[in-house]
């Protein structure tokens, strides 16, 4: 007698866990009941997964490694001036600058994510062709081949058919967003170190875009900069003109020679914000796709789906 109150005393105070695992296993029947259909949709995802792998064309990576340049063409001159002469470049309604201004390394690096700078990177070099057309390279005669129904490049016309208000020929915003997905440039903080890497169909590409990218951003921050200097020396000179103050006059003209010091700089060097320390090579080894975990993938979700499938089906003829 005290057993069977006992039990009922139990079955009262944990009916939930009793009733989860009758639930746990009329799951696993269920599922044993439909391995058949399981398996069947399983391999569908699986022979799938591996045919939309294999139709992947191989992309090739090639990356250059950079380092800031050491001097900062005048800046060292300026931030002395700035000690010695500060208030009274501040009477004169000047500024030499100091701490808080724009690093050169991180200016040049957001501008390399611009909008402008990739515009004009790809039309200067003509890339647009190779950047949103091409459908294979050819490892024999390293040639690539472009999707015939979006680009003739026999008579350089672009033929894809799209609707209004978008154009056969892409547009720089539709580039830019397809660039910035072969691009990756990243800026180690602890070491200062640049790393740009691109990736693409064609590996001589992806290495000819790093190099070009790399020569372009030298370029274009050099003139900045020369272009800064030239209009900060006619300023200055006007201002030299317009005062007596011998001490004014003095740090006006140190301000000029820092200004020629910045243009003789940008003359002389090459690699006038990026020094390169490791070149960008042509890759031997291929960087994607992942046909293994897209094969992985496909089979698991084809799993998933199919379980998913046969549970839905057990509880909506069980409801009816």
């Amino acid at each position: 007698m005290n057993k069977q109150i006992q039990q009922n005393y139990t079955d009262a105070q944990f009916p939930q866990r009793q009733d989860d695992e009758i639930d746990l296993r009329e799951l696993f029947s269920v599922i044993w009941q439909g391995k058949w259909l399981i398996i069947a949709i399983t391999a569908v995802f699986a022979i799938g997964s591996v045919l939309f792998a294999l139709s992947q064309p191989n992309t090739y990576k090639s990356e250059a490694l950079l380092a800031p340049a050491d001097a900062e063409q005048g800046g060292g001159g300026l931030a002395a001036l700035a000690g010695q002469f500060g208030g009274l470049a501040s009477m004169a309604g000047i500024n030499l600058g100091g701490k808080g201004g724009v690093d050169k390394t991180q200016m040049a690096i957001e501008v390399m994510k611009s909008r402008q700078f990739t515009s004009d990177f790809i039309q200067s070099h003509n890339l647009l062709p190779d950047l949103m057309a091409v459908k294979s390279w050819n490892m024999t005669d390293n040639t690539v081949t472009y999707n015939d129904e979006m680009y003739l490049a026999a008579d350089n016309k672009w033929i894809r058919e799209v609707q209004a208000p978008f154009k056969p020929e892409p547009s720089m915003q539709a580039a830019f967003k397809v660039f910035r997905n072969k691009v990756v440039i990243n800026n180690d903080k602890e070491t200062g170190l640049i790393k740009i890497s691109v990736e693409h169909l064609s590996p001589f590409i992806a290495q000819q875009w790093v190099n070009w990218l790399i020569q372009d951003i030298n370029k274009v921050m050099k003139e900045r900069d020369v272009a800064e200097a030239i209009k900060s020396t006619a300023f200055l000179e006007s201002q030299i003109e317009q005062t007596n103050v011998a001490d004014i006059r003095s740090l006006l003209y140190k301000l000029i020679e820092e200004q020629a010091k910045i243009i003789m700089f940008a003359e002389v060097r090459e690699e006038y914000v990026f020094k390169t320390i490791d070149p960008a090579l042509v890759p031997e080894e291929k960087a994607g796709p992942k046909r293994a975990l897209i094969c992985v993938l496909g089979t698991m979700l084809g799993g998933m789906l199919a379980v998913m499938l046969v549970l839905i089906r057990h509880f909506v003829r069980k409801e009816n």
